[in-house]
């Protein structure tokens, strides 16, 4: 089978909390995603607590791989507020890092289309968080409805374009309940955001991915049925391979 037939492997991990003691590990970890996938996705919490020092180790530790890698920030990246810092270290060692931005790639004689956000806490469902009430809550939620608008027009973006043949979605953040239920009920609200959710069924993703819940639940599936992978580090141990060919979903493998 050449190639242009063969599946697009997307691996992706999230909530890898580079720090010293990690020097080594992580690299031993991801050692063989070369071989396993065509691209690797970086889901969010690249820094236990948001220090350059530990975005630099991460590089060191994603030296050796060669696919393109993808990538989006978490809350623990925002520690220190060397976000945007982080964000050019890791863009210097070749990374795509997303805010509501896309990046295409040609991978296995497909177009790959990604977009990608942080996300942010709001609940789910019927359980949202309304703004209503004071100003703090209020601008509480709009958080959520702009990483919600972010995630929209990226995705809007490259729907439009006729040459993409599979598109992906990356969170720190869950879009979906069903991927977090393993935490806390009373920790939901803080582990994601259903408004993240309307746009990968508004525009047909193939994929989503999205870290943060460390106990929750490693797979599921929006209303309109799309694939959501919880791939937090903590939960899954590894990364997450999902496969994509001629326009559908294939098994995934943890």
């Amino acid at each position: 089978m050449g190639d242009d037939q063969a599946s697009i492997r997307i691996a992706a991990i999230a909530d890898v909390h580079c720090y010293d003691e990690l020097r080594g590990r992580l690299r031993y970890e991801l050692e063989s995603v070369n071989q396993d996938a065509d691209a690797l996705v970086l889901a969010g919490d690249l820094t236990l607590d948001g220090k350059l020092e530990e975005a630099a180790i991460l590089v060191e530790e994603l030296h050796g791989i060669r696919i393109p890698i993808i990538g989006v920030l978490g809350n623990h990246d925002y520690e220190r507020n060397h976000d945007a810092a982080i964000c050019v270290r890791m863009r210097e060692a070749g990374v795509a890092m997303l805010d509501g931005d896309t990046v295409t790639l040609s991978l296995r004689g497909h177009t790959v289309g990604f977009v990608g956000v942080k996300g942010f806490c709001g609940g789910f469902g019927d359980r949202l968080v309304a703004p209503f009430g004071e100003y703090p809550l209020k601008s509480f939620v709009r958080v959520g409805q702009t990483e919600a608008e972010k995630l929209d027009a990226g995705l809007r973006k490259l729907r439009h374009d006729a040459e993409l043949d599979h598109l992906v979605a990356i969170a720190h953040y869950a879009p979906i309940r069903e991927t977090v239920v393993g935490e806390s009920p009373e920790l939901f609200a803080f582990l994601g955001n259903s408004s993240l959710c309307d746009p990968l069924d508004r525009y047909e993703v193939d994929v989503c991915f999205h870290g943060h819940a460390h106990y929750g639940t490693p797979f599921g599936h929006t209303p309109k049925g799309i694939p959501v992978y919880n791939v937090a580090r903590p939960l899954v141990r590894t990364y997450v391979i999902h496969a994509l060919k001629a326009g559908k979903s294939l098994a995934s493998r943890y």
